[in-house]
């Protein structure tokens, strides 16, 4: 049974806050951003600013808040498109197909190449997704392939042309192809868009902007920004909000911020039960991400880089 103020709240949605008018078949009601009133008009909307300014602003804080701090199921990079199991937010530990630009751990498409070898005795491998030939990076197959797959609007393939011409030092043509991964959703791509702020490399330095684009990587679960969003907190004397931030993030492998939980526990900042929940959390997301297979790999490339 709804509440006497549900009720009020209710019915306030049914008429434009600022003429009062009912929503009918001629006349639809658009809610402002902050969920509390609509509006039939552009022009309502504005005449009645000056006086919901104030709950609106604190109602959009609150919301962003919500959502800022919500525990993400699983990290930005997601699972394996082979094995389907969660990917390690160790970025050498998977690989980005130029072909299909499909991310798979480096246990599957160590399994595929051998397997290839063995049953085929083609020393030409294939995309263990796709199944066909990666592109020949001599002749500018990579280049073009990339090129085809930014048309098509692939964030993925739209990041990595980014982060190639940031390693350039191509700065203004990375901050093109990050802004578009990251309108296109890609969170690694807001991750960096951050890094291009903070720094000023291809845009002016714009704080507000950093953290923004912070927020929206921490949001779609990237663990790195969203420890960074945690130094920043803390660096205001924010620690409950810091440590919020460490524990989203250790929840989903993170080191750094299992860490930085660590320490504040140990000045007595986190309480003994969050800092072992996190502690079973962090674990847990990081078993998550182990198979034999990805073990067997890990082996072979330690062996390899020695």
């Amino acid at each position: 049974m709804m509440s006497t103020d549900d009720e009020a709240a209710g019915n306030m949605m049914m008429f434009c806050a600022s003429c009062g008018i009912a929503e009918n078949d001629d006349v639809k009601l658009k809610k402002c951003a902050c969920n509390l009133v609509r509006y039939c008009s552009v022009t309502c909307q504005r005449d009645h600013r000056s006086q919901h300014k104030k709950a609106c602003k604190k109602r959009v804080a609150e919301l962003r808040d919500e959502l800022l701090f919500t525990q993400p199921e699983s990290s930005h990079l997601g699972d394996c498109q082979i094995c389907f199991l969660p990917l390690s937010i160790d970025l050498r530990k998977s690989t980005l197909m130029s072909c299909c630009s499909k991310t798979v751990c480096c246990g599957c498409e160590m399994a595929s190449i051998l397997h290839q070898k063995v049953n085929s005795g083609n020393p030409e491998t294939k995309c263990p997704f796709c199944r066909k030939p990666p592109p020949c990076d001599l002749n500018g197959e990579v280049e073009l392939n990339t090129m085809k797959r930014i048309e098509a609007n692939d964030p993925a393939a739209t990041r990595q042309k980014g982060m190639k011409c940031y390693n350039k030092g191509e700065y203004e043509s990375a901050f093109k192809y990050l802004t578009k991964a990251a309108e296109l959703g890609d969170y690694e791509a807001h991750y960096h868009l951050s890094r291009m702020y903070r720094d000023g490399r291809g845009v002016e330095q714009d704080s507000k902007k950093e953290k923004y684009h912070l927020q929206e990587a921490a949001i779609g679960g990237h663990p790195s920004a969203r420890y960074t969003l945690g130094l920043y907190e803390a660096r205001q004397f924010r620690f409950d909000r810091a440590t919020k931030h460490w524990i989203i993030s250790a929840n989903l492998g993170c080191d750094e911020s299992m860490d930085m939980i660590r320490e504040f526990y140990s000045k007595g900042a986190v309480s003994k039960e969050d800092f072992a929940a996190a502690l079973r959390a962090h674990q847990a997301s990081v078993d998550a991400t182990k198979s034999p297979q990805r073990e067997r790999a890990d082996e072979v490339n330690r062996m390899t880089n020695r």
